[in-house]
């Protein structure tokens, strides 16, 4: 058995992906959280991908995962880290102070916004970073706005702290905040808004124009309703941008904001698990909010991140992937899938292409690229039915290889559906 598929079989074994024919019982929110889980996991579980991830020959865009050595300059970092300098350099390890001084630098640099070195908590990742807010601002029942399509987790990880998700549909022209929905959304329970920028799946920069309505909405709602609205601000892939686009955070435009980060996305090393969640300088009432975000990381166990990535992070705040390779990833991808028919925007950043299936079951049409050995996720599964996401972490072999796979499951779909329309030539 390969190592993914030996992955997955413990997956499997210890609960995390469900059996069909085995039925546990789950009380209040757990069974709203495995019910948000369904998709993902019935795809980790039962999906042809999952019985053929880690083997040789297959082109895998299904998730960001590595398919190249890391960087040097970062195994190097996590070596040096691991050698102990004083007895207590395994001991417990709070918001290590080297740690959250080189996390404040970078965001003063990349962002412009003079954030604090006790406004930064280190997290497990940016889920943890998410989690960890969450926790801290949230009543049971209480409800959060978040974008769809989204990252596949966040219903799961709203319900896991028994809050209550409601989804704002973008704008499907563009891809851009839809502000009429969000405001639909808003109600007495709201307590957040979650906003992903650069987008996992649609690669959208959202603009300042967008986000200064955003936070002017959030204001307003806020003060109708006699509670605040927080915008919780995941910016994991903020240095994942393309064509010199700009990125501006949300943060800057409402004070009432935190701001999510995890360094797997800059590093593509998502089982190295370290972020963290930011409070805006603005933010009103902050030391007490301090207290909450402390009491939350003690009493999560799984909140913070292990010593030695603390203790590494000053060295590997300034590393990032080659963002150019995987431009030119991108812009190989799309020219070839427009040139053979496919129908999709360009991503302004992040490591996915959202691309239009040709047949409306995504489903199926994933099916047909896997009978070509390649591997890309439903669209259905981040609340996109009639897409599918490829991801750009793919190795260029993989990319090269794909290419003519993608023109036999489009031939496969056009012999089925004869009515698609054939691929206009390139200028």
């Amino acid at each position: 058995m390969d190592a993914g598929r030996q992955r997955l079989a413990g997956l499997k074994r210890n609960g995390v992906v469900a059996d069909a024919s085995v039925s546990v019982p789950l009380a209040g929110h757990l069974a709203a959280v495995q019910r948000a889980c369904g998709p993902f996991f019935g795809f980790l579980a039962n999906s042809r991908w999952s019985r053929r991830v880690g083997a040789p020959g297959m082109c895998d865009f299904v998730v960001g995962n590595p398919h190249e050595p890391p960087l040097p300059a970062y195994v190097a970092a996590i070596r040096e880290a691991s050698v102990p300098r004083r007895p207590g350099w395994f001991g417990y390890t709070l918001n290590d102070p080297a740690a959250r001084a080189a996390a404040t630098a970078s965001l003063r640099e990349r962002l412009d916004i003079p954030y604090e070195e006790e406004d930064i908590f280190l997290t497990r990742g940016g889920s943890g970073a998410l989690v960890l807010a969450l926790e801290a601002i949230l009543n049971p029942g209480d409800e959060v706005v978040y974008l769809s399509p989204p990252w596949f987790f966040y219903e799961a990880m709203i319900a896991f702290v028994r809050g209550r998700p409601v989804s704002a549909k973008v704008d499907p022209d563009d891809f851009d905040i839809d502000l009429d929905a969000v405001r639909a959304a808003i109600t007495p329970r709201t307590r957040a808004v979650i906003v992903n920028s650069p987008n996992n799946p649609t690669g959208k920069i959202y603009p300042a124009a967008t986000l200064r309505r955003l936070g002017e909405l959030l204001v307003s709602a806020s003060a109708a309703h006699g509670a605040t609205i927080y915008l919780i601000s995941d910016e994991c892939y903020n240095r994942l941008v393309f064509d010199d686009a700009e990125f501006v955070s949300p943060t800057g435009f409402y004070p009432c904001s935190f701001l999510v980060y995890s360094y797997a996305k800059a590093l593509l090393t998502p089982g190295q698990r370290l972020g963290y969640l930011a409070v805006a300088p603005g933010m009103p009432d902050r030391e007490r909010l301090r207290m909450a975000l402390l009491t939350a990381q003690y009493n999560n166990g799984c909140a913070l991140p292990d010593a030695v990535l603390q203790h590494a992070l000053p060295a590997i705040e300034p590393l990032c992937i080659d963002v150019a390779n995987l431009q030119r990833r991108r812009d190989r991808l799309v020219q070839a899938l427009r040139a053979q028919g496919y129908t999709l925007n360009v991503p302004e950043g992040a490591w996915y292409l959202l691309v239009e299936s040709p047949l409306a079951d995504d489903a199926a049409f994933a099916d047909l690229l896997a009978d070509e050995d390649v591997f890309v996720l439903p669209g259905g599964i981040v609340e996109m039915p009639g897409y599918f996401r490829i991801s750009l972490t793919a190795s260029d072999e993989m990319v090269e290889r794909s290419i003519p796979a993608f023109a036999a499951a489009m031939a496969k779909a056009r012999a089925a559906v004869p009515a698609l329309r054939e691929p206009v030539a390139a200028a």
